[in-house]
């Protein structure tokens, strides 16, 4: 299955796509695009080992304000909280446990430092986890984050959801004057079926003047500069972001129904450039 996929990716040379989000809109036709891979981990290693470090490190912590937006949980890179399964996949799980003055565990890994790239195909396929206070995303942040800081160095969100709501997922940009609850975001929904019972396949195609949100390979937003209200800051290089997040200012906090311990299964991340 993943090895199909890359073959489709790479020599489709166009594509129409139906346009879903809360409401359906009309059919949308892509110019050609194809695609040379130019980095992938499809998590292959023994069950309990750790991501590989050639291309992946960590965030660890609570960070400041709870990573900006309140959340709650320890990040740290012990297998309990990131490994492989030994089945060619990644599992990130958050944990209801008391850790370095912390009530809840969890895994942030990043590519920083070992790999960023301008534009092209960045896709993962992935099943999330659920319940209220449950934050996962898979997202990318501007390589040049420690010289101009957040949100100037931009943020693209290819995935993130809230945990109470399993069949709604939000593709979104931040950047200067669009960042926050301001950002420039939108949701899509799923006609049948639920994100954390089943894998489903999250992508951006990102070019000079626009970035378009897939699920499935349906596109369901296009966001160009002239849309938003701020400076356009995605013409340099970006890194990548795996995490789960408990609480916080985007998904509101764990409830007593909440189901701990709550695993993000990744069956893969791949990064391709225009042939």
């Amino acid at each position: 299955m993943k090895k199909l996929h890359t073959i489709l990716i790479i020599f489709t040379s166009s594509l129409v796509m139906f346009l879903y989000g809360c409401e359906q809109q009309a059919i949308q036709t892509l110019p050609e695009r194809s695609w040379t891979l130019t980095w992938s981990d499809d998590f292959e290693g023994p069950l309990g080992s750790s991501p590989d470090k050639s291309k992946w490190t960590y965030d660890i912590g609570v960070g400041n304000n709870g990573w900006g937006n309140s959340e709650l949980q320890h990040y740290t890179n012990r297998p309990i909280n990131v490994q492989l399964n030994g089945e060619g996949q990644l599992v990130i799980t958050a944990r209801k446990e008391s850790y370095a003055g912390s009530g809840f565990t969890s895994a942030r890994i990043k590519t920083q430092g070992l790999f960023s790239q301008t534009y092209g195909r960045f896709e993962a396929r992935i099943k999330t986890p659920t319940g209220p206070g449950i934050w996962p995303a898979f997202w990318l942040l501007g390589d040049n984050i420690s010289e101009v800081s957040w949100p100037q160095c931009g943020e693209i969100d290819i995935m993130e959801q809230r945990g109470q709501q399993p069949t709604i997922t939000h593709g979104s940009v931040h950047g200067p004057g669009y960042f926050g609850a301001n950002a420039k975001t939108k949701p899509f929904g799923l006609m049948s079926g639920r994100f954390d019972t089943e894998f489903h396949l999250y992508a951006i195609e990102w070019g000079e003047d626009y970035i378009d949100f897939f699920i499935d390979d349906y596109l369901f937003q296009r966001i160009q500069p002239q849309d938003l209200s701020g400076e356009w800051v995605f013409n340099k290089p970006f890194f990548m972001i795996l995490n789960i997040a408990v609480g916080g200012n985007y998904v509101g906090y764990p409830t007593t129904g909440t189901p701990f311990p709550q695993a993000m299964v990744i069956d893969y991340v791949r990064v391709y450039k225009k042939s």
